[in-house]
């Protein structure tokens, strides 16, 4: 049966929403894992996301927990947008031939991944340093011999210093900078995340040439979120290293990939890289769950239906 055709006007739309409803609900785990995967030996502050975020509110008040959020609430939709109706595009071309298999399904989710990261990579950069400012201010105040010596407090940079600085210095390659990482990263879990999910909403249907219900698709996307997140937890602790531009004096520096990888595995064991990989799942679950309920639910399409139509 060949895919029906796409409104990617429609799908922009669904994924637009479903990023802006789901980064809303999730953002403060969010930031604990950043918090928990940027956090090395001898400058331990948190010990586990509730730690985390209880230290956060009581250090920062409730609105702590949502530093980066304008970033990524702004950024969000279109990366959602482009994952999403990346991902349509590739497996609506695919299928001319016939029925997708399980390659085709990876090879699909595989140019969603590669399409995302135009957005992704500079959107991460910013989040992570507003993200992990409270981190490093905290560190100061609570574990002063983690500060490098003759450093002096400042006030926390917002989302447009930390561009202009970037732009300023390193040119548009600064926005960019983990690129490599978040490739690794965000390919590989489309790989996973899409074919998983289709084959679990398949699952659900009643039948053959049906949706299936909303709530089988809210329990796929969390299912296939959660497990695609915890697979590729490794690269993103990789990736969040070597986004952050400040450190404490006894945190280590990463000059790339591989030596992020060797030092990480000679400082602190193979275990350093499952850090936050549990509020990973917590924040991919609901975000994919919800995005898919979205799509599923044809949100965009009835935004579209009420605009008035073009006289031919």
């Amino acid at each position: 049966m060949a895919d029906k055709q796409i409104s990617l006007p429609a799908k922009l739309i669904n994924g637009g929403i479903a990023g802006l409803i789901g980064v809303t609900c999730v953002f403060p785990i969010d930031l604990a894992k950043t918090r928990l995967q940027n956090q090395q030996n001898g400058s331990r502050l948190y010990t586990s996301m509730s730690d985390c975020l209880i230290k956060t509110i009581r250090s920062e008040g409730y609105f702590g927990m949502y530093r980066g959020a304008a970033v990524n609430l702004t950024l969000v939709t279109p990366e959602k947008a482009i994952k999403l109706a990346a991902n349509d595009f590739f497996r609506h071309h695919l299928s001319k031939d016939g029925k997708l298999s399980l390659l085709k399904e990876m090879l699909a989710g595989c140019g969603a991944g590669t399409c995302q990261v135009i957005v992704t990579t500079p959107m991460e950069m910013l989040k992570i340093q507003l993200q992990d400012a409270g981190r490093i201010a905290a560190q100061r105040k609570l574990m002063p011999e983690t500060v490098a010596a003759g450093s002096v407090a400042t006030k926390s940079p917002t989302a447009m210093q930390i561009s202009r600085d970037l732009l300023r210095e390193k040119g548009i390659a600064g926005l960019y900078k983990g690129l490599g990482a978040t490739l690794l990263r965000d390919v590989p879990f489309s790989m996973i995340y899409f074919p998983l999910f289709a084959n679990l909403n398949n699952l659900g249907k009643r039948n053959t040439d049906g949706p299936a219900p909303f709530y089988v698709s809210f329990v796929s996307g969390c299912i296939a979120g959660s497990t695609a997140a915890v697979a590729v937890n490794p690269v993103d602790v990789i990736k969040t290293r070597l986004q952050s531009l400040n450190r404490g004096a006894t945190e280590d520096a990463y000059s790339g990939v591989a030596d992020c990888i060797r030092k990480i595995l000679r400082n602190e064991g193979p275990s350093a890289f499952l850090k936050g990989a549990y509020c990973r799942a917590l924040v991919i679950a609901p975000l994919f769950g919800i995005a898919q309920v979205v799509y599923f639910l044809g949100v965009g399409e009835f935004i579209l239906s009420l605009l008035p139509k073009k006289d031919n």
